[in-house]
């Protein structure tokens, strides 16, 4: 980790083999009943998999390179933890295929921007790069979806301990990545900082394209769909929004000396792993996390 890090990190632990009732009904708007909250959700669990596979694979790149042996054991771990996101979203996005979602389509719209695009015409040190921003995203929107019950609190328990699940190992391996670029590929800092301008462009876009043909295939027409994102955008990026907690931490991935563990972990974190370890039910650990959200 970076001398320059304030806060000791969390041990990274992989859990697996975790169930989160996918077996018995969900409602197919589970977030509210709100079909724009629910989709763009279900939008992001569609750019998951693949998603994780291109992590992996592009830290992988430089693993041989690694000598330390805390970063090779973290990498390891993160590794396991990434692959069991991909598995734990897979498994959710068969049930999005029998709601006549085309999530096969979808995916593969991923794994080709992913894998034929971006893995084979960019330099390994900027695909790592891109993988690092992508952590440092994904790190701060967990925060940001459980600290306010506003945001996830009308969810299915279900898709809220899955999500909650996702967002406390996010938390946990979130400088992996970073320390990859910072300690081995000797990524320097105009590459890091494009990488996190392209990863929030095509995250955004991504995800926003996909929630749009969600709705669209759920039937709703296009004066409804600009309706619903005209109200549903607002959840995302607006006063009390998705987004509006996690601004001033995505701002400070810019400044030349951050390190990813300058920021302290959510104390719904604790929570969480608390909660999971007494437990072993993630649902369980999921509701804690609910009760604990301001």
């Amino acid at each position: 980790m970076s001398t320059s890090a304030a806060y000791a990190h969390p041990d990274i632990v992989p859990r697996e083999k975790l169930s989160f009732g996918f077996d018995r009904d969900i409602p197919k708007y589970w977030l509210g009943g709100d079909a724009f909250k629910t989709r763009f959700c279900d939008a992001m669990s569609t750019i998951f998999p693949e998603g994780e596979r291109f992590f992996i694979s592009c830290v992988r790149d430089f693993r041989d390179q690694v000598t330390d042996p805390q970063l090779q054991e973290e990498i390891k771990h993160f590794m396991r933890q990434e692959g069991q996101h991909g598995i734990v979203h897979s498994q959710f996005n068969e049930h999005l295929t029998k709601q006549g979602i085309r999530v096969a389509r979808l995916e593969g719209v991923m794994k080709w921007w992913l894998f034929d695009v971006l893995r084979k015409y960019l330099p390994k040190k900027h695909t790592l790069a891109l993988t690092a921003a992508s952590e440092h995203l994904t790190a701060i929107m967990a925060e940001a979806l459980f600290t306010r019950k506003t945001v996830m609190g009308d969810a299915d328990p279900r898709m809220f301990a899955m999500y909650a699940w996702h967002a406390m190992e996010e938390m946990e391996h979130k400088a992996v990545a970073f320390d990859v670029m910072q300690k081995v590929a000797k990524v320097w800092y105009p590459r890091r900082v494009l990488a996190l301008v392209e990863t929030t462009l095509a995250f955004n876009f991504n995800v926003l394209s996909f929630t749009n043909a969600m709705l669209r295939r759920d039937g709703f027409s296009r004066w409804q769909r600009v309706k619903l994102f005209a109200k549903g955008l607002g959840w995302v990026y607006g006063p009390g929004g998705m987004f509006m907690g996690c601004w001033r931490a995505y701002w400070r991935y810019y400044k030349p000396g951050f390190h990813p563990w300058q920021d302290a972990p959510s104390p719904l974190y604790q929570v969480w792993v608390e909660a999971f370890n007494r437990s072993g039910d993630p649902v369980e650990a999921g509701r804690e996390v609910y009760a604990a959200a301001t």
